[in-house]
């Protein structure tokens, strides 16, 4: 037989409602105390420019600055021909590389995972004064609108410009670079293996001296920029080495190379992004750095005509300010 109930009588009814009211207010309540206490993400990665401490060294120099040395300026464009691919010439010449690692361009047109120096060396170039030489680096790409976790497929950033820039040493003379030189700055593993040559350095065009690890939030109409100074003490035998950087390293911060190095040009490569106002961005970077601005880097690998290149190692030996 099934069991049968009286109504609730008007008193039940009552208490009941005030019962729920009551568990309601306790959810609702409790569930905004908690969510008062989760963090609202403040995107660690980015840092406010102002926030940012100026440069108290003077080496290496910030841009218009020479510090006391000579300059060679010249142009290899902005990557106007859409030259990208996740080919590694310097790391690992006849390898793909992974397809979520993409490299941009300037410079030599025909760089891909097949190149050598003899391929790259009867190729076409970008640049104006003839320089047939390779410079690459992760692009630089929107974070997806939505927040999502996967910037890499957020839409590739064509850089503003790119200035590539020859200083010599402020304690002496250099010599020409080898032909064939490769050249690496940065750290594409810095998340992961302690980040000891992570060089990084984001900055905006309106305040170079700050210079941060972080993505730079600039302010408005200010371009971000992405600095990569190279190293520039060649140890007189190699063209590349083992971990492509012992044959090549940084000076120290007076701009000294160690002892049984010699100091060759100071490449420095500069590339600006005009960028949506309050958008995210990030760079390509392997599966397990999440995007970190840590792991930026640069490769070069030096096939300057000779001709241009003595013209450019006497500019800068001889204190002054040329473009190519």
């Amino acid at each position: 037989m099934q069991a049968t109930f009286p109504p609730p009588s008007d008193r039940q009814r009552r208490r009941f409602r005030l019962s729920a009211a009551a568990l309601a207010f306790t959810l609702v309540g409790g569930t905004a105390a908690w969510l008062a206490r989760v963090p609202a993400p403040d995107w660690p990665d980015y840092v406010d420019i102002g926030r940012v401490n100026q440069l108290t060294s003077a080496w290496p120099p910030t841009p218009g600055d020479t510090t006391g040395t000579g300059s060679y300026t010249w142009s290899c464009g902005r990557n106007e021909i859409g030259h990208r691919n996740s080919a590694n010439v310097v790391v690992a010449p006849g390898f793909a590389g992974p397809t979520h690692h993409t490299h941009e361009y300037v410079g030599n047109t025909s760089t891909d995972m097949d190149s050598t120096d003899a391929s790259l060396a009867v190729a076409d170039t970008t640049c104006g004064n003839g320089d047939r030489s390779t410079y690459y680096w992760p692009v630089l790409r929107l974070a997806p609108s939505d927040g999502g976790p996967d910037g890499q497929h957020g839409a590739i950033q064509t850089p503003a410009a790119v200035t590539l820039t020859m200083y010599g040493s402020p304690v002496g003379p250099v010599v020409a670079p080898p032909g064939g030189l490769r050249a690496a700055v940065g750290d594409a593993l810095a998340v992961t293996d302690g980040g000891q040559h992570a060089a990084a350095t984001w900055t905006c065009a309106g305040s170079p001296r700050r210079r941060t690890d972080r993505y730079p939030r600039c302010g408005p109409g200010q371009r971000v920029l992405r600095i990569f100074d190279f190293p520039s003490c060649w140890d007189g035998r190699r063209i590349d080495s083992r971990d492509h950087r012992e044959h090549l390293v940084p000076t120290a911060a007076d701009g000294r190379c160690p002892p049984r190095t010699f100091p060759v040009p100071q490449l420095q490569v500069i590339v600006a992004y005009d960028l949506p106002p309050g958008r995210r961005f990030v760079i390509d970077a392997f599966a397990d750095q999440n995007h970190s601005p840590r792991t930026d880097h640069a490769f070069a690998l030096n096939l300057m005509p000779a001709p241009v290149l003595a013209e450019a190692v006497s500019c800068v030996n001889g204190g002054r300010t040329c473009r190519g």
